[in-house]
Parts: structure tokens; C-alpha cells; sequence
């Protein structure tokens, strides 16, 4: 049997157990190593975010191999043993979006820890699990055993998501100044993506309440580091560019005021990229968007384009990503964990919060 902390309702989870899945020829059964705690999973906790129950929540997944068919290792390169990082969406593989490369759109939204329930076989569908089911079509990619797990787990979800958002959705290139709205988690890791794609100038905002992510920021590469709370950033984004603005602005923060602020930060026909749920309306100004030619992105996750160079980078070791994660809590603690993420414990302060499974 297999023991996961299960959501089942809002702001109740507790500890169930599941019998392990029977492995086929193609699919595998991973032991997860540890997961991320998302900035999503406390709102499918509190219900901010609507998710069917019960659920298995974590999907910023690293673990080993614990069996796998002999065609899913020929098709996905893997082995009993390899440690591996999983890519959230693995889709129908049957609908539009899948059958045209765009799987993180699949229409019936199929990935971990967010969109099948675990009220039937094979359960294990989310991370905060001793073991994970992984279907044929998981996407998984095997990582260097001499990574430190706290980074690994950041490969796909956050390294992989801010590659994308930043590079390939925002456009960063050589030279490019890029704003980015909030250092947590997602904002640290857009540091480096902008410096791996040549930016050269990286402005980071954040409060008062920031000093250890500002602190990181610097660490990571940020050129300037400023807080909100003495600083106007868009007098200071026209100041330090003379004028011309920022080319990319990404805004992690799912702050309405700050998705406002950004439309002044942005050049003439510059991107301004949002992953946020802001959970109500904000304030747009249109004119500006349609006169300074702005294009504003949404965006949803990370895929294979991103998550391949992702893979490199935490190989590397060129940046000390792992010191993102500040917390960690055994598979008991999950609810914890999601509390201390959602900073609902006092005196907590978390950048990156884990749970370790089979610690």
C-alpha cells in the first residue's frame, strides 16, 4: 500500500492509502524523491481555484524509477533507477491541442495534481505521494543524481516555466532590458531565464516584507533591485533606460495593482508576460496598449522546448538555485506545508516550500 495526503474538500486533507498500480508494458511507478508546493496548491486548498475532490495534490515532481514496461523505457529513454523530473501536462494525445504539438492545452486538461481525482484505479495521480503513476504519455527527463534534490525539483514547474515564459513567450534576447514584477519563486528563476537568453539589464521589484528574495535576486543576477514601497517602478524603469523602457516585463505576482503599473513600464511594441491569477478585474489602460503597440501574453506552464534547456541549467549548477527552498515537511505535514506556502503560519517566511514523501 501507498500512502498520500488527500484534498478532500476545501481546507481539509488528510492521509489515505492506496494499493500500488499494476505496471503494464507502457507505463512506469515512480518514487517520488520530493515536490514542490506550488503557488497554485493553496488555492485548490482554500478554495480560490475550483478542483474536483478527493485529489492528490503536487506536480513539481523529481523521483526514481521504481519499474517501468520495457516500452515505455525504449520510448522515453529510462530505466528502473534513472532520476527523473516529470513535465505537469501529459494530455489525451487525441484532441486538436495534442495532436498539434500543443499538449499543455489539451482540452480535457489532463496532468498531475490538479485534474484527476484518485477515486479510481490508478489513484496515485498527484505527487504528495510516496509513488506516482506515470502514463504512457508522461513526459519525463532524467537528471544528473549529483544534482541536489531541491534544485531538481524546480527544474520543470519553475526553471521550465520561466524559460518559457520569459524567453520564449516575452521574446528576451541580447541586450534586452526585462522588469520583473515580484521575487518568489517564479520571478528568481525569470532572473536567470533572462540572463540565459543575453538580457542585460534585469530590474527586480518587490516590498519591504522581500528582503531574503531581494537578497536573492542579487545573488541569482539581478542589475537592479528595488521595493515598491520607496520607489516608484515605472519612474524608475524610464529612469535607468533613459527613456526607452523595458522590452520584456513578466509579472509574477498576481497582484492586480501591479499587472496596472506594468502597462507603463513597457516599451513602445514591447511584451509584457503574466502568469498570475489576479482573481479579479484590473484597471487596464487600453490606449496606451493600442498607441505604444504593446502585446500583453498570458501564461499557463512550462512543455518540452522549455523544460530540455531547463534540465541544462540545473545541470550546470551555474546558479544556487536550491537555496530557493526554505521549508521542508514530511508527507504527514502536507497540509502544513501548503499552510506555510500560502503564509498562513505565523512568523513563516517561505520562498520554496517541499515535501519529502518517504523521508
Amino acid at each position: 500500500m501507498v500512502k498520500a495526503a488527500v484534498l478532500t474538500g476545501i481546507r481539509s486533507m488528510e492521509i489515505r492509502e492506496f494499493p500500488i498500480p499494476r505496471i503494464k508494458h507502457d507505463d512506469a511507478l515512480l518514487k517520488v524523491e520530493m515536490v514542490g508546493v506550488c503557488g497554485s496548491d493553496p488555492g485548490w486548498y482554500t478554495g480560490k481555484e475550483k478542483v474536483n475532490f478527493p485529489l492528490i495534490l503536487g506536480h513539481e515532481i523529481v523521483g526514481t524509477i521504481e519499474e517501468c514496461g520495457g516500452e515505455f523505457s525504449q520510448l522515453k529513454g529510462v530505466q528502473k533507477g534513472d532520476r527523473v523530473v516529470l513535465e505537469v501536462r501529459f494530455g489525451c494525445g487525441k484532441c486538436y491541442p495534442c495532436v498539434s504539438g500543443k499538449y499543455t492545452q489539451c482540452v480535457h486538461g489532463l496532468g498531475y495534481g490538479h485534474d484527476v481525482t484518485c477515486d479510481k484505479e490508478p489513484f496515485l495521480w498527484g505527487a504528495y505521494s510516496e509513488f506516482l503513476y506515470i502514463p504512457p504519455r508522461g513526459l519525463v527527463h532524467k537528471i544528473d543524481k549529483d544534482v541536489p534534490l531541491e534544485a531538481a525539483v524546480l527544474t520543470c514547474a519553475v526553471m521550465g516555466n520561466a524559460i518559457r515564459w520569459v524567453r520564449t513567450l516575452g521574446g528576451t534576447t541580447i541586450g534586452d532590458t526585462v522588469v520583473i514584477l515580484g521575487p518568489g519563486q517564479q520571478g528568481l528563476a525569470g532572473i536567470i531565464a533572462a540572463k540565459e537568453a543575453g538580457a542585460s539589464n534585469i530590474i527586480v521589484t518587490g516590498t519591504k516584507n522581500d528582503g531574503t528574495r531581494l537578497e536573492m535576486a542579487r545573488l541569482f543576477g539581478a542589475d537592479h533591485v528595488i521595493t515598491v514601497e520607496d520607489t516608484d517602478p515605472a519612474a524608475f524603469v524610464e529612469e535607468v533606460t533613459n527613456g526607452k523602457l523595458a522590452d520584456v516585463v513578466f509579472d509574477a505576482t498576481g497582484n492586480v495593482r501591479a499587472i496596472e503599473t506594468a502597462i507603463n513600464m513597457a516599451k513602445k511594441q514591447g511584451t509584457i508576460v503574466t502568469p498570475g491569477l489576479y482573481g479579479k478585474p484590473a484597471l487596464i489602460n487600453l490606449d496606451r496598449i493600442v498607441y505604444q503597440e504593446i502585446t500583453i501574453k498570458g501564461a499557463k506552464t512550462h512543455d518540452l522546448h522549455s523544460v530540455i534547456p531547463a534540465v541544462k541549467i540545473i545541470e550546470s549548477r551555474k546558479y544556487p538555485i536550491e537555496k530557493m527552498v526554505t521549508h521542508k515537511f514530511p508527507l504527514h505535514e502536507a497540509e502544513k506545508a501548503v499552510l506555510t506556502a500560502a503564509r498562513e503560519i505565523p512568523g513563516e517566511d517561505p520562498v520554496k516550500v517541499v515535501i519529502e514523501p518517504n523521508n
